[in-house]
């Protein structure tokens, strides 16, 4: 579904990703586990489309349009006027685009998608009233809608309560047992451990690809801290030329 080959992406000439390769298989269900600024958002939004790469390949089978991404909730600009409803129908807009009308069959989805997060009756609620628990419940709506090949998480557990990860965690396992590839950005490792068969562990390079159970260990975690804490700020720009990794201290 996703293919990395040698996948560097940089920041103003320095790399938050660097020599990455690997691949995500098509109803996989991966966890993205690894130190704060060890690219896993960036590595998120380089397949999206949002970040282009500085060096090797990146190959996504689904075209844009089924591809569902869920940002973190920090950038979601929730002062903008729209309401619950119209914010869910946005998953639709792959169909809308290019018809230009909201159909009652598309109404008749959005209702049910609010049901099935534990929203029934906000359709007419401003998101900005909403509590962060609440927001995520309607961001996973939208992806409900959508209904994507590829599902995009980024910390989709991040400042809601127990129940509510709870109840959306229900929503992604349900993606997996339909065979919907889905990439989570994790930092709760039990919930990794519990609930994910497969995890990408990086510190801006790759430390672990595979199995939960083989890649989750203490000498990786060990490995993937000491690795970022090494890396240095000030060191040479990136050459992506360069199988050498750039910017980590001697």
């Amino acid at each position: 579904m996703v293919t990395l080959d040698n996948l560097t992406v940089s920041y103003r000439q320095h790399p938050a990703l660097h020599h990455i390769s690997g691949h995500f298989a098509p109803g996989s269900l991966t966890a993205v586990v690894g130190p704060n600024g060890a690219g896993k958002s960036t590595l998120l939004k380089s397949i999206v489309g949002l970040l282009p790469s500085a060096g090797g390949r990146l190959s996504v089978v689904p075209p844009r349009d089924r591809i569902a991404y869920l940002p973190q909730l920090s950038e979601i600009d929730r002062g903008f006027p729209i309401s619950v409803s119209d914010c869910v129908l946005l998953g639709l807009w792959h169909v809308t685009r290019a018809s230009g009308n909201v159909t009652a069959q598309m109404l008749e989805r959005v209702t049910q998608a609010l049901h099935d997060v534990g929203l029934d009756g906000f359709e007419r609620r401003p998101i900005g009233s909403l509590s962060s628990g609440q927001l995520q419940r309607v961001m996973f709506a939208r992806m409900l809608v959508q209904d994507a090949d590829l599902i995009l998480l980024d910390e989709p557990f991040a400042a809601v309560d127990a129940r509510t990860s709870a109840a959306l965690m229900r929503l992604v396992l349900d993606w997996h047992a339909r065979q919907r590839t889905v990439i989570a950005v994790l930092h709760d490792d039990t919930l990794v451990r519990t609930f994910f068969p497969d995890t990408l562990l990086i510190a801006r390079e790759l430390v672990g690809w595979g199995s939960t159970a083989s890649v989750l260990t203490e000498p990786g975690l060990r490995r993937a801290r000491a690795m970022a804490e090494a890396w240095d700020e000030s060191a040479e720009v990136c050459r992506v030329d360069d199988d050498t990794p750039a910017r980590v201290a001697a």
